[in-house]
């Protein structure tokens, strides 16, 4: 006779950190390849931008010419040539070059913050952040047992002039986290006059500032403000990703910062994944010496433009009185801001009935706020769908 052996169970074996972590970017994921429902949710590039042609040829040059290479280990702060590509990427865009070692190649944006929070956060440690902010950044921050605080935003993004009252009232971040660029999930972007002075006061109060640039080069005009890290390179580490530009299978950025910070990023890599993919790395870098990525940034700027205008239609035709959101120049996203009372996440259910995802805005806040706000991705949204979306979720 046989017996069955109960299952085990884990949940008393979990670090508390996992608590504090939800799933709602596994559940944007999940959507990536949903064809029956149409998704306001993820911040996903538009398929019809990813460069199918140009890999085509570019891996098949690769596999006959470089195999060894390309189909190798990297060095864990990213291979040589690609590292000096990226350097050259910046020197042209920001007006600096890094050195070699102010400059690492990452997987991703998120391994960036990964890393530097592996590098620089002890657990109590407090980091700073926009509110509403990036969700995966405040996970990262918050899987390193960090106390992450919430600064306001308006119009001009962060209120730099809050930030410094908070400072000035005995707050001692050991980091600041900022999308100055059509911010997610807001579309807002840091003014110049801000940036001049979030730099100053954090290098006077002794704060790292990481400079997340996701959607640094999709604004819809091409043109775009002095970064944090050209402004100010001895106080910022500015994380980069390729997802929203060239494509996010290859899960690939960079981190470029002060040499002592990009040193310990590095050992925290080997530590972590070990190195970044090298046949992604091969491959963006002959993309970029290229000269493809800028022919395919020109090309997804009007795309998104396009996108953003028929999301912003949509709006004012079907959203009623008291309802308003941002109007981003670039970047993927607007966000919406529901009168006091409004449950966004009950009324997500209701929008998924009638076929339609976004996600609410409490998970944008690290102190749990946004109930009555969501987020609206316009990127991967076919456009013959924004006005129908919102016309069906109202009839629900």
């Amino acid at each position: 006779m046989s017996t069955t052996t109960p299952a085990a169970t884990w949940e008393a074996s979990f670090a508390r950190r996992t608590q504090q972590s939800g799933g709602e970017i596994t559940a944007i994921l999940a959507l990536a390849g949903a064809k029956d429902i149409i998704t306001f949710s993820g911040g996903f590039p538009a398929p019809e931008t990813f460069p199918v042609d140009v890999l085509r040829d570019l891996t098949a040059r690769l596999l006959d010419t470089d195999a060894a290479v390309a189909l190798q280990y990297s060095p864990t702060e990213g291979l040589p040539g690609v590292r000096d590509a990226m350097a050259q990427r910046l020197a042209d865009t920001e007006g600096q070059r890094p050195a070699d070692d102010e400059l690492m190649i990452t997987s991703g944006g998120i391994d960036a913050m990964e890393l530097l929070s592996k590098s620089l956060l002890d657990a109590g440690d407090v980091v700073a952040v926009e509110a509403p902010t990036y969700l995966g950044a405040i996970m990262a921050f918050r899987g390193f047992d960090a106390d992450v605080v919430g600064i306001p935003m308006d119009a001009e993004g962060m209120d730099v002039e809050a930030f410094e009252q908070r400072l000035a009232g005995g707050l001692r971040p050991k980091m600041l986290y900022t999308i100055p660029e059509h911010q997610n999930p807001t579309g807002l972007t840091l003014s110049y006059e801000r940036r001049q002075a979030l730099v100053e006061v954090c290098r006077r109060h002794h704060v790292l500032i990481l400079e997340d640039v996701a959607y640094r080069e999709l604004g819809f005009s091409g043109e775009r403000l002095s970064s944090l890290w050209a402004l100010a390179p001895d106080v910022v580490v500015q994380a980069g990703t390729f997802s929203k530009t060239f494509f996010p299978g290859v899960r690939l950025g960079w981190a470029a910062g002060p040499v002592s910070v990009i040193a310990r990023m590095v050992v925290a890599k080997q530590n972590t994944d070990q190195c970044a993919g090298a046949l992604g790395q091969r491959l963006m870098e002959e993309y970029l010496r290229g000269g493809h990525l800028d022919r395919q940034l020109a090309q997804s700027r009007v795309l998104y433009e396009r996108r953003c205008g028929l999301l912003l239609g949509a709006l004012e035709e079907h959203m009623p009185h008291g309802v308003s959101w941002t109007r981003p120049a670039g970047g993927f996203f607007s966000w919406l801001t529901a009168p006091e009372g409004v449950d966004t996440v009950a009324l997500a259910a209701k929008a998924a009935a009638a076929k339609v995802a976004y996600v609410p805005g409490t998970p944008f806040h690290a102190d749990g706020a946004g109930s009555n706000e969501l987020r609206l991705a316009f990127s991967r949204v076919a456009e013959d769908t924004s006005t129908r979306a919102f016309a069906e979720s109202r009839r629900s």
